[in-house]
């Protein structure tokens, strides 16, 4: 894989920002593959098409590019944020490509990809309304809230100026899938939570108690409920019936 843009095709560009779309448009239409199916055929819609950048011929995923210099940061702008809302509860949204660069050669940093079933209302901030002098007066855009998307839903195809081999990338799509399966974004919310919650402990094998510690957050995100203890053990059976735990023993649990 080729991690440096072809610079020869922003010479007709005056726009930095117009540079960089074309070149980096340019580099994941050539360089990256589709994740869910493997497919070497990442098509690039035509421009301004509103729902996605790029789209796979074999499997129909959509991808939506969003591009950085030097470092990606805990949230992205995004478009505008009752259209994200509306594509999220409609099950529309496209998956994520974020890949962040070196200003000075155009060198790709870390390139990964989202997959939409990590989207939830919780990670979509609403931002202020453009002020009345804008050309878009009023306009309300949204930042996706990158911190609060568990590291199992950022797939890196590039890493720290390393290529990740293509069978580690289609594992770790795969390996999420199941939160597709779920079609009430409040449960899905959940699951999520509790993944998070996982990976803060830091380690793959963990115990219920150590996961009970979070009940006060929890319950915080999820005012309405009264009974989180037994809404994370809900969870948790549903992680391991899908794969994504295992008991090791009672009361005790391990990331697969």
């Amino acid at each position: 894989m080729n991690l440096f843009f072809d610079t020869r095709l922003a010479k007709n560009y005056k726009s930095q920002s117009q540079k960089i779309r074309v070149m980096s448009e340019h580099w994941v239409d050539k360089q990256i593959f589709c994740p869910n199916c493997g497919n070497l055929d990442i098509d690039k819609y035509e421009n301004n098409k509103p729902v996605a950048d790029f789209f796979c011929s074999n499997c129909k995923e959509d991808y939506e590019l969003k591009s950085k210099k030097e470092t990606i940061g805990a949230k992205i702008n995004d478009g505008a944020y009752r259209t994200m809302l509306e594509r999220l509860m409609g099950g529309h949204n496209p998956n994520f490509f974020l890949l962040n660069y070196n200003i000075h050669n155009y060198q790709v940093l870390d390139f990964f990809v989202i997959p939409k079933h990590f989207f939830v209302p919780e990670i979509i901030e609403k931002r202020k309304p453009l002020s009345q002098t804008a050309r878009r007066a009023g306009w309300v855009g949204c930042n996706i809230l990158l911190k609060s998307i568990p590291q199992t839903g950022k797939i890196f195809f590039v890493k720290d100026k390393i290529v990740k081999p293509k069978n580690k990338v289609l594992i770790q799509w795969e390996r999420t899938l199941f939160l597709r399966e779920e079609k009430v974004i409040d449960a899905k919310g959940w699951l999520l939570d509790v993944m998070v919650c996982i990976e803060k402990l830091g380690s793959k094998k963990f115990s219920l108690d150590e996961i009970y510690a979070f009940k006060d957050e929890l319950s915080k995100k999820h005012p309405n409920n009264h009974h989180i203890k037994d809404k994370i053990r809900q969870q948790l059976q549903v992680l391991r019936d899908k794969g994504y735990l295992k008991f090791f023993k009672r009361g005790h649990y391990q990331v697969v």
